[in-house]
């Protein structure tokens, strides 16, 4: 346990809270709903804690948990109150769920908050591209059949003739009908007048029905770290009907890939923990989608899922240890077409579940998705696609007129880590209500004017102050604005030391331990600030990105880039501007950096409606030229330089030409060594 976290008063307990991650030390003896509120938690709760309204449900873990290092047991929660029991009785609680005004915290303990007891839900924002079904070739097809009627004169079996008269009828050639749909054939036939509807992938039929039915779903899965998204889509016409997304509830075994691995590595049952875990978010997110558009999860014929590496084995429950250590070997790249029923998901019986390939241990089926769903072999340009995200994934598009004109593709993983997406930061949140989500300095005052998630206006404008929804932290593009804008304002040196000496012109700024914070927002309950831990932690993570991207580059022997596509839900929220004063792209124009979206997500969707979309990246995906950052000696050079802002080395000659850049000092750089993180501490007394 890190030593903000340690306790060592036997009267106190350590409490984590998932999927968000807040955690500290609490006294044992009070509700989990009142540790919730003393760590700022989302926990909804509208009666007092009297246990009426049941809006405080949550779930208790337990087990060994070695990323937070601590052990969970159930004696270290109270058993079932006569309240809780009352409650069950009038109202009914969730399989596994308990009040949390109603659990007494006896010890360390691990507490999920389901979306449904979040007051202010994390929004998940995964658009996809509209225009992804043009030209698709549908996966899956319906077609009318009329069979021959059995008889004395014709000993041949129901299937065997519904075989034949899609033959005859519709020239197309069945190999077998799904055994699974067998026991129901021989009834559908006689009660519909040998009249049927059926449903053929490949040469197989994988779905029966009455006659003339129309519709055909099935769901994308967009399987990401810290995010899942899930697309309902009508798999006749191809359009996407909705779309819901939840956090990934692997968090509580880590908030990072590497931890993950960790757990499965550490714990004897880690990967099946993990796994499922995250299947049983996967039913719960088809589950709503169904219940939202009065479809039967049985309607739900096929589903296609992209996910980095780690999430590719974690969820076919194949231990995710290799790809913890060089050489990084994944289990399988191949495309995996496997019953749903395999991964325990609640859909129709015969429906298929498919993986997109991935190109190596660090390159995943959800960048196959992105190169799906941007196709950047048809452009001409060098282009470099960034899927921003806990563990980012960079593909080069390179121009090779040299070597003959055609297209080369590079593609590797960025370790960046969560602090980009708001955790790891003192005062992070995941995007949700109430986080600071954009943020300007004022360069001569150091004052600052905040933009707050569901309150339309700034906060020096009217209608901020007269808002129910109150200031709860920042998340990562706030984080990025913020520390962008100190630097501008001079506050934050090109080194990323925040300069103590400010302190003679703001109250903003203010001495913690033998390093400086600056004050972003306070109200009567609490105070936001920047510190300079967490300004390492974005210079971290923006360098790992910078130089996986410099190495890309350098593997085909450019130094300018034509343009750059953020990719991923939180790209499409990163202002370009910010991005490249960071130092978080390679140098080039503001205006050569555009946002794809959840480019994911798009290319699941197409991987889901269309069978060339699925035989074109099987076979892109094998011309992929794979980089693996960590092994190329290159990679520490590129990531110091990069640890400046918006770069100790380059000098972002084409941002300069738009944007002032302020420059260092003598003084500011002597000063980088002698300054360390401060350290946020907990009393335990």
């Amino acid at each position: 346990m890190s030593e903000e976290y340690i306790n060592d008063n036997p009267d106190k307990a350590f409490i984590a809270f998932m999927p968000s991650g807040q955690r500290g030390i609490v006294p044992k003896g009070i509700s989990v709903l009142q540790a919730a509120r003393m760590l700022d938690v989302d926990l909804d709760s509208n009666c007092s804690g009297n246990a009426r309204c049941g809006r405080c449900q949550v779930e208790y873990s337990f087990g060994e948990f070695p990323k937070l290092e601590m052990t969970a047991t159930p004696e270290n929660i109270s058993a079932l109150s006569g309240s809780e029991e009352r409650y069950h009785k009038r109202n009914g609680l969730g399989q596994n769920r308990r009040l949390a005004c109603c659990g007494i915290i006896k010890g360390d303990l691990v507490v999920d908050v389901p979306p449904e007891s979040q007051a202010y839900q994390q929004i998940i924002s995964k658009k996809t591209d509209t225009d992804y079904s043009k030209n698709m070739q549908p996966m899956i097809e319906l077609y009318d059949v009329t069979v021959e009627e059995a008889s004395m004169h014709s000993q041949t079996g129901d299937s065997e003739r519904v075989m034949q008269a899609m033959q005859a009828q519709h020239e197309i050639s069945i190999s077998h009908i799904n055994p699974l749909l067998l026991r129901d054939l021989q009834k559908l036939l006689r009660a519909n007048a040998w009249r049927i509807t059926v449903a053929v992938k490949n040469d197989a039929i994988i779905g029966i029905w009455p006659p003339a039915k129309s519709s055909l779903y099935g769901i994308a899965v967009d399987l990401g770290s810290t995010t899942i998204s899930a697309m309902l889509a009508d798999l006749v016409s191809g359009q996407l009907i909705a779309s819901a997304g939840r956090m990934n509830p692997q968090i509580r075994f880590g908030e990072d890939l590497m931890s993950r691995v960790s757990y499965a590595m550490m714990t004897e049952t880690g990967t099946q923990q993990m796994s499922q875990a995250v299947r049983r978010t996967l039913n719960e997110l088809i589950r709503e989608l169904c219940a939202e558009h009065d479809i039967s999860t049985k309607e739900i014929i096929d589903i296609a899922i992209v996910c980095n590496p780690v999430m590719h084995h974690i969820l076919l429950n194949i231990s995710p240890v290799e790809l913890g250590n060089a050489p990084f070997a994944l289990a399988t790249g191949n495309a995996i077409n496997i019953p749903a029923q395999a991964l325990k998901l609640q859909l129709h019986e015969c429906a298929d579940a498919y993986i997109l390939p991935c190109a190596a241990g660090h390159v995943g089926a959800d960048a196959a998705a992105v190169m799906l769903a941007l196709k950047p072999w048809l452009d001409d340009d060098n282009v470099l696609i960034v899927d921003v995200g806990t563990n980012a994934e960079l593909t080069l598009s390179y121009q090779d007129n040299e070597g003959g004109g055609h297209k080369r593709l590079l593609s590797c993983s960025s370790p960046t880590g969560p602090a980009l997406e708001g955790a790891q930061i003192s005062s992070g949140q995941r995007a949700a209500s109430g986080a600071i989500e954009n943020v300007r300095i004022n360069p001569e005052t150091l004052e600052p004017r905040i933009k707050v998630i569901g309150i339309d206006a700034w906060s020096d404008e009217q209608g901020f102050a007269d808002s129910d929804i109150g200031v709860t932290g920042i998340c990562g593009s706030g984080i990025i604005e913020v520390i962008v804008e100190l630097y501008l304002a001079g506050v934050i040196t090109p080194a990323g030391i925040i300069d103590g000496r400010l302190a003679e012109r703001t109250p903003r700024i203010v001495a913690s331990d033998r390093t400086f914070n600056y004050l972003l927002h306070e109200n009567d309950n609490y105070q936001i600030f920047i510190t300079q831990n967490d300004v390492r932690a974005i210079q971290l993570a923006k360098g790992a990105l910078y130089a996986s991207a410099r190495l890309l580059m350098d593997k085909v022997g450019i130094t300018q880039l034509d343009r750059v596509i953020l990719a991923g839900a939180f790209g499409s929220h990163i202002d370009p501007k910010y991005a490249l004063i960071l130092g978080m792209l390679p140098d080039c124009r503001v205006e050569d950096v555009s946002s794809a979206g959840n480019a994911a997500g798009t290319g699941a969707l197409m991987a889901l409606t269309s069978k060339d979309a699925r035989i074109e990246i099987e076979q892109r995906i094998e011309l992929v030229e794979k980089i693996e950052t960590a092994l190329d000696p290159d990679f520490q050079k590129y990531f110091v330089s990069a640890m400046g802002i918006p770069n100790s080395d380059d000098p972002y000659q084409k941002l300069s030409q738009s944007v002032t850049l302020p420059r260092p000092t003598s003084n500011q750089t002597s000063r980088t060594n002698r300054n360390r993180p401060a350290r946020k501490r907990y009393n335990t007394a």
